[in-house]
């Protein structure tokens, strides 16, 4: 039987996208926010067949079981070889409720709203807000 190279748990991480690098897996396992079976990691913890790992990143905790340890990093289309994502819709439903509250989202580089946007803006937040009460504006 061949030998199993023992794979890093922050090379793991970034060899199947969680992480855009190593050191950003690196530093998340510092922080306590790699946790595998219960248990938090360290950068240097060895990943095994059918362990299931926890991800925490705010406001989202995200579970994957290994599938298949590996070293070298690969493209998206093949990430689903090697892990599965066991993380549930609720918790993908947190990302899609913090964007929606209440913020407007406005391009790069036009600054601050004038008075006359920010009255726009107001007056447009009122009437979303009737519209959902049912109420009548006075």
């Amino acid at each position: 039987m061949a030998d199993i190279k023992p794979i890093r748990i922050d090379k793991f991480l970034w060899s199947v996208r969680i992480y855009k690098t190593r050191s950003i897996a690196s530093d998340e396992c510092r922080k306590g926010r790699i946790i595998i079976n219960d248990i938090q990691v360290k950068p240097s913890r060895a990943v095994l067949k059918d362990e299931i790992i926890t991800v925490k990143k705010p406001p989202v905790i995200y579970s994957y079981k290994v599938i298949e340890p590996i070293e070298n990093r690969v493209s998206a289309k093949l990430v689903g070889q090697f892990i599965e994502d066991l993380t549930t819709e609720e918790e993908k439903a947190k990302l899609n409720i913090r964007q929606s509250v209440g913020f407007i989202y406005r391009d790069k580089g036009t600054g601050r709203p004038t008075k006359k946007e920010r009255r726009m803006i107001d007056r447009f937040k009122d009437d979303s807000n009737d519209s959902r009460e049912g109420g009548i504006k006075t």
